[in-house]
């Protein structure tokens, strides 16, 4: 990775491999799920994909997923992987480990809120979308400024990589994700001063090339389930 700017930062993001739970479309959460043999084959590949890279540093979300996938790519390029709780997948509260159907049985209120998509509305005892990306900006704001000048990898979870991307593109956080975010896929952003965090540049999103060969995986697309007018 080369930049022209010494201070800047880039930074490789990795959604964490499948799991069980991403293969149902549950609500994962703050849930500590572990990859299935599909996120495995995925972490595998992504690490052979990075072998090579110039990258000073490695990150993960402690949460296991992420740390699994994480593994393969850190021992591809000799590194120590450092966890951060402020990484990790947004909190859903008393819906974590439910499908959309059964969120909408058990609690039809909370559900008919989150079709919504405010982003000050939280499913009960879970975060909102505003608070979610102060935490993720000010995880990688972190990260960046620690490391400035230097080339990082973060291995964290999609709604994470939402954040990012609403940032990056100046979008609201209200409304349902717009970009494809795919599990093991490998994005790639600069942040040119990293103390402004919340000016990201994207140099590339959604390269899955080292999964082309796989089963197609499980999409949970927010979108199919906006209210007609």
């Amino acid at each position: 990775m080369s930049t022209s700017n010494a201070n800047a930062t880039e930074i490789i993001l990795v959604r964490h491999g499948e799991t069980a739970w991403n293969r149902e479309l549950r609500f994962q959460g703050h849930v500590d799920i572990p990859l299935n043999d599909a996120g495995h084959e995925q972490a595998r590949r992504v690490g052979l994909r990075l072998a090579g890279e110039a990258v000073d540093h490695a990150f993960s979300s402690d949460l296991m997923r992420a740390q699994q996938t994480a593994a393969p790519a850190a021992q591809q390029l000799g590194l120590k992987v450092v966890t951060q709780a402020g990484l990790r997948e947004q909190h859903f509260g008393v819906v974590e480990g439910l499908r959309a159907e059964d969120i909408r049985q058990l609690h039809p209120r909370a559900w008919e809120d989150w079709l919504a998509f405010r982003e000050d509305h939280a499913m009960p005892e879970g975060e909102s979308a505003r608070q979610f990306h102060t935490r993720v900006i000010n995880a990688l704001g972190a990260i960046a400024a620690t490391h400035a000048g230097k080339n990082l990898l973060v291995v964290t979870h999609g709604g994470v990589l939402d954040m990012v991307w609403r940032t990056a593109h100046g979008m609201s956080l209200n409304g349902p994700r717009q970009s494809d975010i795919p599990n093991a896929g490998i994005n790639r952003i600069r942040l040119a001063d990293p103390q402004k965090p919340t000016e990201i540049e994207i140099l590339y999103w959604a390269d899955t090339r080292h999964l082309a060969d796989l089963p197609p995986q499980p999409v949970y697309d927010q979108r199919r389930h906006l209210k007609k007018d």
